[in-house]
């Protein structure tokens, strides 16, 4: 029953003019920075896979290249910072940051004769030679703009940032190292060695022979930041893991704390424990922690306990914490001013009902509730981060317009994009709908929001697909989202709207954007998959609806969504006429996965409800229902996939052999869970619209 997919662009074109290639010819900004000094500004741009580093400043912010990487070679840049005199820019190119493991290994999804190694790299602001440091990953600049710290084989090193010399070993500790952060004055490094069941933080000293501990512990620290004359480091504090196996299925409170150390007399005070409920465990959103010390020894970070993912603050010497963002949003993208007396984060919130379904820049002081959405109306802006006292830079899209670098003065409101002659007149910028809220309720009670994708011009009945985001703690928007690898599926559910299949993108449980209840569910995942009952429900509205032939729904997704694509196909065939499953997660009990249950399969020792997590979990996954998979399906595979392992493709697809279900396949050699190749991601949604047409459409 196998067929191998070879992809061509003929059924496609046949049905519209506008190729997916078109549609995925945008550029993608990540990595925005800014320094004060000068109101500088740096970000990568990914323009058909050819990535490199974007810089502009005051005070016509004229956008201006300063690498020259030209090929699409599926090298990544991260980690973009700007030196505090404004010279330099440092970044880290290669990897895939984006990986569950092997995220500083090399990627060679062009199939170089050498694949290119994760390196440190800096280059003059004004342009120039770009410098390759060394091997490593997790720059931090030094605040005399002369070096620059980094982990190079789990190791703090160290080289001038021009490139003069060779990096060198700063000191070797036991444990894996991270969290690198220079003192304000430049003569203390702070850092976390992580040593498996412990972690503790230590500090290097210039011109010192000895590492110091602060306040070690059997405990797990981690976070540290530093307060302003470098004399107290504030951290967060975790206890151990050991003793015998808990139960697997009941959700637990995960306990934290912030610690405040004097580094001078190892004194700690901890100023703030998180409530023992369910929401205030450990938070599990965009930036975890985002702790920061702050201007006046204020003290701030985020916390779910009032069922929203908020920020709060506490004075460094404790005392009563308060609420800085009240309300029924999010708060995600957390960056700190230079002056450390404003946070700047991206939110669901705003005054229209719809802006829960889209991310606005927003500012708030350090001390006070004066959250300010600076950004309000129908867009998508998102991490924000002061350029100088008056002015805010930001990523900025709608639902027609990609994502572009903007600035924002805070005198006079007025946006100025940058960079929009970056936009290929080939970017079918006027057949991009807009897509619109809706809302469904779940058979057990559960309120679900969902992004319904019509095409233009709809006669009579047509066929419909519903989209499932990966993840799972990801939203979908009411526009062009964040992440690049979701911004290939926006582009995606577009290009499909225009081959007239109406796609509707759910944002079942699990999902972030609606608050914790919604996010951390009952019965979910490997304790009962319970958010397969979103999906199901998306594919019983669909059916309802006048404009939607019932007969012809298909389903898909990548990662988390390909989970449950391989769910809605096993388990309700009769909804879903066909589907293609991206990376998907198919055997929650198999060893290669990272469930709780797979983690006690060598252990003499089990947790009390072993035996029915192992059941719960095989029950939660799709091959447990292979006996009622009856429609066909794409497979879609890298296979130097880092976040699900390749062999969960491979195991399906002996098993719908011998179930003798209508399946083909589309193996992508040397590329990762990310598509970091512009073509390969071309190449894998353009398959998924090709077999829709083939299988819905016909």
């Amino acid at each position: 029953m196998k067929k191998l997919l070879l992809f061509v662009w003929l059924p496609l074109t046949s049905l519209a003019q506008t190729k997916f290639s078109d549609f995925k010819s945008y550029p993608f900004p990540t990595e925005l920075c800014t320094v004060f000094k000068d109101s500088k500004m740096a970000w990568a741009m990914d323009e058909q896979g050819k990535r490199n580093i974007y810089v502009a400043g005051a005070p016509d912010y004229k956008p201006k290249r300063i690498t020259d990487f030209g090929k699409d070679d599926g090298q990544e840049i991260t980690s973009v910072s700007i030196s505090n005199d404004g010279n330099w820019v440092v970044f880290v190119r290669g990897g895939d940051h984006g990986a569950n493991w092997e995220t500083g290994s090399p990627l060679n999804p062009g199939f170089e004769l050498n694949a290119f190694k994760v390196q440190v790299a800096s280059v003059p602001f004004a342009g120039g030679t770009v410098k390759y440091l060394a091997e490593g990953d997790a720059p931090q600049i030094s605040p005399d703009n002369k070096t620059v710290v980094f982990i190079k084989n789990n190791q703090a090193w160290v080289a001038p940032i021009d490139g003069s010399t060779p990096a060198k070993n700063l000191f070797t500790t036991r444990g894996n190292v991270n969290s690198l952060q220079w003192s304000e004055d430049g003569k203390k490094l702070v850092f976390v060695a992580n040593r498996t069941d412990h972690s503790i933080i230590g500090i290097y000293t210039v011109g010192e022979n000895n590492l110091q501990w602060v306040a070690p512990s059997f405990n797990r620290d981690a976070v540290p930041q530093w307060n302003e004359d470098g004399s107290k480091i504030a951290f967060v504090r975790r206890p151990p893991s050991g003793g015998m196996p808990d139960s697997i299925l009941p959700r637990k409170h995960q306990p934290w704390s912030i610690c405040v150390a004097d580094i001078y007399s190892n004194n700690i005070t901890t100023i703030y424990k998180a409530p023992k409920t369910l929401r205030g465990s450990v938070p599990s959103t965009h930036g975890g922690y985002n702790l920061h010390w702050a201007a006046n020894n204020v003290i701030t970070f985020l916390s779910y306990e009032d069922g929203w993912p908020h920020l709060y603050s506490i004075s460094s010497g404790g005392g009563k914490i308060l609420l800085l963002t009240p309300g029924n949003f999010m708060c995600e993208h957390i960056s700190l001013s230079a002056d450390k007396k404003y946070l700047t984060f991206s939110a669901n919130a705003g005054k229209d009902a719809l802006d829960i379904e889209r991310r606005h820049a927003v500012k708030v002081s350090v001390d006070k509730a004066d959250m300010q959405v600076l950004t309000p109306g129908d867009g998508n802006e998102w991490t924000p981060i002061m350029v100088n006292e008056n002015t805010v830079a930001f990523l900025s899209a709608t639902a027609q317009r990609p994502p572009l670098p903007a600035i924002m003065s805070l005198n006079d409101s007025k946006i100025k994009l940058i960079g929009e002659e970056f936009i290929p007149s080939s970017f079918p910028q006027q057949q991009l709908v807009t897509p619109k809220q809706v809302i469904l309720k779940s058979s057990d009670g559960v309120t679900v929001h969902a992004d319904l994708f019509m095409p233009k011009n709809v006669t009579g009945k047509i066929p419909a697909i519903v989209y499932i985001h990966g993840g799972p703690p990801r939203q979908m928007l009411l526009g062009w989202h964040y992440s690049d690898y979701y911004s290939n599926a926006y582009a995606s559910n577009q290009y499909l709207a225009s081959l007239g299949f109406a796609v509707l993108s759910v944002n079942y449980r699990l999902g972030i954007g609606y608050g914790y209840e919604f996010h951390q569910p009952a019965n979910a995942g490997t304790a009962g998959a319970s958010e397969y009952l979103d999906i199901k429900t998306a594919g019983e509205w669909l059916q309802k609806q006048s404009f939607v032939d019932a007969s012809k729904i298909g389903v898909y997704g990548g990662s988390y969504g390909g989970f449950l694509t391989a769910m809605a196909l096993a388990k309700d065939s009769k909804i879903f006429a066909a589907g293609v499953d991206i990376h998907g997660v198919h055997n929650w009990v198999d060893r290669g996965t990272t469930s709780m249950v797979s983690m006690f399969n060598n252990q003499y020792e089990k947790a009390p409800d072993y035996q029915l997590a192992l059941k719960t979990a095989w029950q939660s996954s799709p091959v447990s229902s292979i006996n009622t998979w009856k429609s066909p399906v794409l497979i879609i595979h890298g296979d130097d996939d880092r976040n699900v392992q390749f062999n969960q493709s491979v195991d399906l697809i002996a098993r719908l052999e011998k179930q003798k279900v209508d399946y083909e396949t589309l193996m992508i050699v040397d590329d990762t869970h990310h598509w970091m190749s512009w073509h390969n991601a071309v190449k894998v949604y353009g398959a998924v619209a090709d077999y829709f047409v083939r299988k819905l459409k016909k």
